[in-house]
This record gives C-alpha cells, structure tokens and sequence, in this order.
C-alpha cells in the first residue's frame, strides 16, 4: 500500500511536470484505488473475525446466550473451518423431539399438551409445536417437536426421555385436573381443601400426571365441588398449627 501510495505521488509530480502521460497517471490512481479497497475489505473482515489489533488473538463470540458445555478444542491446536469450538446451550431455548410410531403420527397435532419426564420422575409441561409431514425412510417414524413450558435445571442436550402427548381430539372431558397449587401433602398424603358450611376441609386424594402446572385428580374429589387454591398452603399450615396445639 505505501509503495502503491508513493508510485502515485510519483506519477503525479512527473504529470505536474510535463515528464509522463496522463495515462500513467490515471493507471498509477487505478492501483492505489484497488489496493485501497482491498484493505477496507480486509480491515472489515478482520474486524467481523474479532482478531485483536495486533492479529495474535481472536475473539470467538456466541451468537446466542446461554452457558458453555463442551469444549473440544485444546488450546495451541490447529482447527479447520467449521470445525466445533465450544458448544453453547440456551437452556431456555431447549427444545424436545419425539419419535413417533406412523400408527400415532397422524393423532398427533401442533397445539397438542404434553409432558416430559425427566431422570427423577418430575414431569414438565409441554406442548406440541410441530410435526413432520413425512415419516423418516428407515425409522418408518415421524418427529414431533415439543416445546417446554419452563427451563428444566439440569437438563442436557442429548438426553434421553419419556414423552406423553395427549391428543387435544381425544381429551376425557370428565376428568378432574386442579392447580398443583391446591394439592397439598399433609402427613404423608396429597390433600385438597374442599369448601363446606363450616369452612374448608382437608379431603385426601389420589392424584394423575401433572402438567403445565396442573394435577389430575383420580379419586377423592367431585365434579363441581370448590376448593382452595391459591391460599391453600395457608390452610394447610393453620390444620397443622391446630395439631400441634392439641399434642400439647
């Protein structure tokens, strides 16, 4: 770039001075336009690479937040291009794929509930985003993927876990689901605090799945009876302060 800079201011004294044709001048300005703009080309990838002005370091930027889970790479290393650096994961971003068997596919709709359960029973929410229109060739199975209610600590990308989909088509519209809220666990059992004349009453119940925040109940509780939810742990707290009161 300097020697290009001064063949130009070259060119231009002789021009000035009646010693060269304008055409050497106009060729000498040709190349430093070239070269200049290769060097904003460079300096702007350079620049877009995140190399370190003194060209020795680069920066390697996410271009996602989340929190680094594997890193292949051993520093000094060569690597190639596309090669893995670090592996990033969002964990409010994970999503689940399920296999699903040809004779279930076509149940299976977008919208549809779901629960994931994971390593320690827990089962999380979900919801059905989408389903592939074709099955895979050599699975014979298609692929939905669900996406989850609410980020799962601990959960790694890879695992492997056990999905129920309820289909929307199909839902028993008779069963009873409440506010995981409004089960509470009172000596050992699940309990919900059913409305009376005389107030609320811890009554004993069996309880289903859970999902998005909701508890099937099984058995204990009737359809149209009201019950505490919200303020529930309250009640819950008042029996247990009554018991003790009446060991003493």
């Amino acid at each position: 770039m300097t020697e290009l800079s001064a063949a130009y201011e070259r060119e231009r004294r002789l021009f000035e001075a009646n010693v060269t044709a304008r055409q050497d001048l106009e060729a000498a300005r040709a190349n430093l336009d070239v070269a200049r703009a290769e060097l904003n080309r460079a300096q702007a990838a350079v620049a877009a690479a995140g190399v370190s002005g003194d060209g020795r370091s680069l920066a390697v930027t996410s271009p996602l937040s989340g929190r680094v889970t594997a890193a292949p790479i051993v520093l000094g290393s060569f690597v190639d291009a596309g090669e893995e650096l670090y592996r990033v994961v969002n964990p409010n971003g994970l999503q689940v794929e399920v296999a699903l068997p040809s004779e279930d596919a076509a149940r299976i709709q977008p919208g549809d509930e779901a629960a994931v359960i994971v390593g320690d029973g827990r089962e999380i929410g979900a919801r059905v985003r989408s389903v592939t229109p074709s099955l895979d060739p050599e699975s014979r199975s298609a692929t939905a993927v669900l996406s989850l209610t609410r980020a799962v600590p601990g959960l790694q990308p890879g695992s492997f876990l056990q999905v129920r989909i309820r289909p929307s088509g199909e839902v028993d519209q008779s069963r009873i689901t409440v506010p995981e809220d409004a089960v509470q666990v009172l000596e050992g059992r699940d309990v919900v605090f059913v409305r009376t004349q005389r107030g609320f009453q811890a009554r004993e119940v069996a309880t289903g799945s859970r999902s998005a925040g909701m508890v099937t109940i099984l058995s204990g509780l009737e359809a149209g009876q009201r019950i505490a939810t919200d303020n529930a742990f309250l009640l819950k707290a008042e029996l247990e302060k009554e018991n003790v009161e009446d060991d003493d």
